[in-house]
């Protein structure tokens, strides 16, 4: 690199935090703190590792720093913990902005990319001043600090890399590429239906046994078939208050999962359907596999809460269902929405996971792997308000944007057009970027949801769409038969060409052509608390 700071060398100052007192070092490859040591390898990447017997450590700040000059004028683009909440942008110098996982700088004809490589060990985060980059390595169990009894642990593989005489999305799909060489992948495109936007939790068997007759109607003659998405609302113990488990049978409005399954399939329609795996109030759960802050949800440290969840996974694939989207699992754990976690990442100070032997993300990784194994091949992972950072490798979908709406067009526009953009360089390089649906109820103007549509279609991402029977024209209805057609086809990735001057680009390639939308209102933004 010869532009912009080279961090593939040892730092110049690392930092130990632990319960009790914070340290501060000068270089050095093996840094011991009492019975704690940190471990820096330079290769390909910059190996850390940590090794402590009983003394708790809550993060190693290792401000791994590397002081260096950052070129005036560079513009930064971070990640976020796990959705975009319409928060992606490129922004100039703000010292204390914290960017999980990786960020890129631009300035002039350069452009550089630094990050860690995907499913650390540690949750990590960049931090970059005109002074030099630092990475943050958080080793804590949940709120409290990991206690190692003698292991050593792989926090994280930094690495950079920089570009010159390339567009600057390209230099971004090219970096994130660094970062994850075993994504796994759908094997043919991935679209069809989920009844949530439109439904929002009230439906009941009959009526998706009719949506799944509608998308067979929408998409004949199809050789690649869509899925049928069973979202919330199906579970035994479903309520107004209440969005858990136990996932082993419907509840009234869902007499019988395994006969919908046959009958979505009976339509020539693939099934899929949406949990929470880790809320459930099922009594014979012992009071071990729970989480010590919310009785309601399982800790996934503990065994016995894994192999429970493994079970249902086992359950929804011999119900037949093809793709399990599972859902919650970074709220019930840390109690934020990424949009809020910013270096505390947990919200229950003090407060560790059963197992305090391993790391937050350790944990969250194994969670992860357990609903890949247990699906066994016969299902595809869809992940949702997951660290797609540490899903990689473990589902084929992540929903990488907060939700979009089937009533509200600014949120769909804000989230959705937001984290396409900025998540598309993860595209088929961490797994299928799904930046959610495409919510058609009649409460939103066509003129803007046919162009989410229209984008979603072509964007060579998965397109799923909400849609409440009834509610389209024939002349939509077409629009929409056609939508299914590109989407059910593999295509290129649509680029966002404006991407470094706003967060909700206007303009896309798509194919050969350069396609301009009208996201946004005459009468201006509404406003609304979105």
């Amino acid at each position: 690199m010869d532009f912009f700071p080279d961090i593939s060398r040892l730092p110049d100052f690392i930092t130990i935090e632990t319960e009790r007192e914070t340290a501060s070092f000068s270089g050095g490859s093996d840094i011991p703190f009492h019975d704690v040591c940190v471990r820096i390898t330079v290769a390909d990447s910059v190996n850390v590792s940590l090794s402590a017997d009983t003394t708790p450590v809550l993060r190693l700040r290792l401000r791994l720093r590397w002081n260096a000059p950052v070129p005036a004028g560079t513009r930064f683009c971070g990640d976020a913990w796990e959705r975009g909440y319409g928060d992606f942008e490129w922004r100039g110098f703000v010292a204390e902005r914290i960017m999980p996982w990786y960020f890129y700088a631009s300035c002039k004809d350069a452009f550089a990319g630094y990050g860690v490589r995907v499913r650390p060990d540690a949750m990590c985060f960049f931090c970059c001043d005109p002074a030099g980059v630092t990475l943050t390595v958080d080793v804590r169990c949940g709120g409290a600090g990991v206690v190692l009894k003698g292991k050593t642990i792989a926090c994280a593989e930094a690495v950079c890399a920089e570009y010159k005489g390339i567009s600057s999305f390209e230099a971004a799909c090219r970096f994130t590429s660094l970062l994850c060489c075993d994504g796994i992948f759908p094997d043919v495109p991935v679209y069809g239906a989920n009844n949530w936007y439109y439904a929002y939790g009230k439906s009941s068997q009959t009526e998706i046994l009719a949506d799944a007759s509608y998308l067979a109607e929408l998409t004949d003659g199809l050789k690649n078939r869509p899925f049928m998405v069973i979202d919330d609302g199906w579970q035994k113990l479903r309520s107004d208050s209440y969005i858990g488990g136990p996932w082993r049978s419907g509840n009234d409005r869902f007499p019988d999962m395994e006969a919908l399954s046959a009958g979505i399939s009976a339509h020539d329609v693939i099934p899929g359907i949406w949990f929470r795996p880790l809320q459930n109030r099922d009594e014979s759960l012992p009071e071990k596999c729970r989480l010590s802050f919310d009785a309601d949800c399982l800790d996934p440290s503990v065994p016995e809460a894994l192999d429970y969840i493994a079970q249902d996974v086992r359950t929804l694939t011999g119900w037949g269902y093809r793709l399990i989207k599972h859902d919650f699992s970074t709220f019930d754990l840390l109690r934020y929405w990424g949009v809020f976690m910013q270096s505390s990442i947990s919200s229950q100070p003090g407060v560790p996971f059963a197992d305090r032997s391993k790391t937050t993300a350790m944990i969250i990784k194994d969670l992860y792997r357990t609903i890949y194994e247990s699906a066994g091949g016969k299902a595809m992972i869809l992940g949702c308000n997951c660290i797609g950072h540490l899903g990689a490798g473990y589902m084929e979908i992540n929903r990488t944007g907060d939700d979009t709406s089937g009533i509200e067009w600014e949120r769909t526009r804000q989230r959705g057009v937001n984290t396409l953009t900025f998540r598309m360089p993860q595209h088929n390089r961490f797994y299928a970027v799904d930046a959610d649906c495409c919510g058609i109820t009649g409460a939103i103007d066509w003129r803007k949801n046919e162009q989410w549509l229209s984008l979603l279609a072509n964007s060579g991402t998965p397109l799923f769409v909400s849609v409440k029977p009834g509610t389209l024209m024939p002349e939509q209805e077409e629009l929409l038969r056609a939508a299914y057609a590109r989407a059910a086809v593999s295509q290129p990735a649509a680029v966002p060409i404006d991407w470094m001057d706003t967060t909700c680009p206007v303009n896309w390639q798509i194919g050969k052509k350069t396609v301009s939308f009208d996201w946004f209102d005459r009468t201006g933004i509404p406003n609304l608390q979105i």
